[in-house]
């Protein structure tokens, strides 16, 4: 029986910089039309009025029009329908869908329910938690090196906060697209501090890629062994990729928080929507 793969310990040094913007479409400005034949001078108005029409007349952003959302739980509803079939948009999305679903995270973000999130840590945000959407995306030759067009399958991402410890750590689960068996995670775990109400500074500790050979049951496990190292060494060939991804380390404001969602903005202008979930999932 071959012998089990150790876990691999990876370097903290690389830093994430990339950043993404939501657009927003503002409508046409309205012209105005003369008669073909006035029979009258009509008054004119002052030009102050005249502003203040037009401004009226243009549709505002997509946020204005959510207001017909009239509780959090219909807001949180929208958005987890907005949220269904783009893969936590890993591997991007449309602008139109970005911004239905940046809008919605606005809204959510201005009824906020727990104003000083860092005050409740222990109570709101302690615990494991599922990110269901992130602006991070995977694309181009970092999809293809990473294997992920063909090869690996990105299974789901976990965090799991130590409020007391003042600890977290994230897990990325990964496995053969072909034989979900053949799996594993890189693990990345980080300590924080609280800097503000709203903010905590984040420092990243160390990071792990694991193979998971639990669930192997009575496969060949010469076969297994030949996908396992293959998954291996595309992660560790190209763990700085992967940390550039998925480095935690910078700041992180808690933009809102209750009791089964949370969402937050870090200094690379990402944004992160993660749902509470049952630790046994990890």
């Amino acid at each position: 029986m071959p012998a089990m793969v150790a876990p691999v310990l990876l370097s903290p040094s690389h830093h994430c910089h990339c950043t993404t913007t939501a657009t927003r479409r503002s409508g046409p400005l309205l012209s105005r039309c003369r008669p073909a034949a006035p029979r009258f001078r009509s008054r004119r108005r002052p030009r102050g009025a005249v502003l203040v029409a037009r401004a009226s007349a243009v549709p505002g952003p997509p946020e204005q029009s959510l207001a017909r959302y009239e509780t959090l739980g219909d807001a949180k509803a929208a958005l987890y329908q907005a949220l269904e079939g783009i893969d936590r948009g890993i591997f991007g999305v449309t602008s139109a869908k970005r911004s239905e679903i940046h809008g919605l995270v606005e809204l959510l973000e201005s009824r906020n329910p727990t104003p000083d999130p860092t005050d409740k840590l222990q109570d709101k945000v302690d615990g494991c938690w599922k990110l269901i959407y992130s602006t991070i995306s995977i694309l181009g030759k970092r999809r293809t090196k990473l294997g992920l067009r063909d090869f690996i399958s990105l299974g789901d991402f976990f965090q799991i906060i130590d409020a007391k410890e003042e600890k977290a750590v994230n897990v990325v689960k990964f496995s053969a697209r072909a034989l979900k068996i053949f799996s594993g995670q890189l693990a990345i775990e980080a300590s924080y501090n609280v800097t503000t109400k709203t903010r905590v500074g984040i420092k990243l500790e160390s990071s792990t890629i694991t193979p998971d050979q639990r669930h192997l049951g009575e496969y060949n496990l010469g076969i297994c062994s030949v996908f396992i190292k293959k998954l291996m060494n595309i992660f560790q060939k190209n763990y700085d990729m992967l940390l550039a991804i998925f480095n935690p380390e910078g700041w992180l404001e808690i933009t809102y928080v209750d009791e089964s969602l949370r969402i937050g903005r870090d200094d690379k202008a990402n944004i992160f929507v993660l749902e509470k979930t049952d630790p046994a999932e990890v």
